[in-house]
């Protein structure tokens, strides 16, 4: 009785799944997506035991300075992580072992230098911070607290990478899974002690020193593995003739890290500014509530980046354009549902969500920012394509003529309150990633022309 649907199942699985390219990319997935859930579950009920326990305030102000310090953090970063995917892979992929070994050497070293110089200027700029993002003076302590994160990182995102490569997502799930656990449980705690804004960052911190540390051993762990005990000692100099390619793909992506965190991942920063803490609050609630959109596809840049990086390698556009393809159908066949339940059922949400009917001025920004997210889940492989076909300075060039647009979007609407940072973040999706996408498709067709109908 049940075998002719079975059979179906099955037919549809191996269409949608018949390479190993793909097959690759949804194993990962669902470790990561699996952890994702959990971790994500678990960060929205902290979300919500966080806003009760501090209002919309509260939350404003841990918003702001929580991205304060991300946002030092990025400047001075290279987003090591894909520095790590695409060399190690492309050495790993050559045999060329030493090269590879040389590459996270090079990488650890660039990350725990930015990491030293992004908290000596969270040190710095502490009081700055305070007078522009915080309603509240002489919380100079609480910037620099959060801004300890960037030392607890210091190896973080090199090591992240590694784990990448080496297909390690079941055990990057495992981590992100026990660091939630951790950061939940001290949260609940606080709240129950009435604790304050304080006491919440350091049950933040606590659950990212564990994550922070468990990546590092286990990447450490993987190289000794793979390149023997002393590949530390690998000299740097091997990289000598790619030094060229190294440095541009480097400093090509944090450029770009940088102009997307004036154009989006300081987007607290740029409401606390205009309208205070309390407006902040509500506009981070909303974006919060965006991770209900988010969350089985924010993983798949990430396993599916290496992929793409190993079928370019081969020469195999026809595996790359399928990868693109079915990409988008996963992503379209979650995320649009979840916008038109998000749309229609905001106010329950933000309501079941925080208890408090003074948080339902959310739901207006949440709606908008719901058309932009999900444009960007659709073609979530738009900076994976481009950077895995060593096209990392383009999506710099769109993303800063979207950053140009987007600001002086925000000094002449930010009157109109957090619906108007709302429509100028979805809008800066929509003009960015609209851009790339028709970059990637561009450069399919030159390269598999014999595939354009497959």
């Amino acid at each position: 009785m049940f075998r002719l649907p079975l059979d179906r199942l099955e037919q549809l699985y191996l269409r949608a799944f018949d390479s190993e390219f793909l097959r690759r990319i949804v194993k990962n997935s669902s470790y990561l997506v699996s952890a994702t859930v959990l971790a994500a579950a678990m960060g929205m009920l902290q979300n919500s035991f966080q806003y009760r326990a501090l209002g919309a305030a509260g939350i404003g102000l841990l918003a702001a300075v929580a991205t304060f310090s991300n946002v030092i953090n990025r400047f001075t970063s290279f987003r090591i992580d894909e520095l790590v995917v695409k060399y190690v892979r492309l050495y790993e992929e050559r045999r060329q072992h030493e090269r590879a070994a040389a590459v996270y050497k090079l990488a650890a070293l660039l990350e725990m230098s930015g990491s030293v110089a992004a908290f000596l200027l969270i040190m710095l700029l502490a009081p700055l911070g305070v007078y522009l993002f915080s309603d509240i003076a002489g919380v100079e302590s609480i910037f620099i607290l959060y801004g300890s994160l960037v030392l607890i990182n210091v190896f973080f995102d090199s090591s992240d990478g590694m784990l990448q490569v080496f297909n390690r997502f079941d055990v990057k799930s495992i981590i992100d899974i026990s660091q939630g656990v951790v950061r939940l449980g001290l949260t609940v705690l606080v709240f129950l002690t009435g604790g304050g804004l304080r006491e919440m960052i350091l049950a933040e911190l606590a659950g990212r020193l564990l994550r922070s540390m468990a990546v590092t051993a286990f990447a450490l762990y993987t190289a000794g593995r793979q390149w023997g005990a002393g590949w530390w000692r690998t000299p740097i100099s091997v990289l000598s003739t790619e030094r060229r390619s190294l440095l541009t793909f480097a400093f090509s992506t944090n450029l770009s890290a940088t102009v997307s965190l004036v154009s989006k991942d300081s987007e607290d920063l740029w409401v606390n500014a205009f309208l205070g803490n309390v407006t902040g609050g509500f506009y981070s609630l909303a974006r919060t509530l965006i991770g209900l959109l988010q969350i089985p596809v924010s993983p798949l840049p990430a396993t599916t980046y290496p992929e793409l990086s190993r079928a370019v390698a081969q020469d195999n556009w026809a595996a790359v354009r399928k990868v693109l393809g079915r990409g988008s159908l996963l992503a379209a066949l979650y995320s649009i549902p979840v916008a038109i339940v998000l749309i229609l059922f905001g106010r329950e949400v933000i309501l079941l969500y925080t208890n408090d009917p003074g948080a339902l001025p959310a739901y207006a920004p949440l709606v908008i920012l719901v058309l932009g997210y999900t444009f960007a889940n659709v073609f979530y492989w738009s900076r994976a394509a481009l950077l895995a076909f060593n096209r990392p300075v383009y999506p710099t060039l769109v993303n800063f003529a979207g950053m140009l647009l987007k600001v002086a979007g925000i000094f002449l609407f930010a009157s109109y309150g957090a619906v108007a940072f709302a429509a100028l973040l979805s809008g800066y999706y929509v003009f960015t990633v609209s851009l790339s996408v028709l970059r990637v498709v561009a450069d399919v067709r030159a390269h598999a022309p014999a595939v354009a109908g497959a």
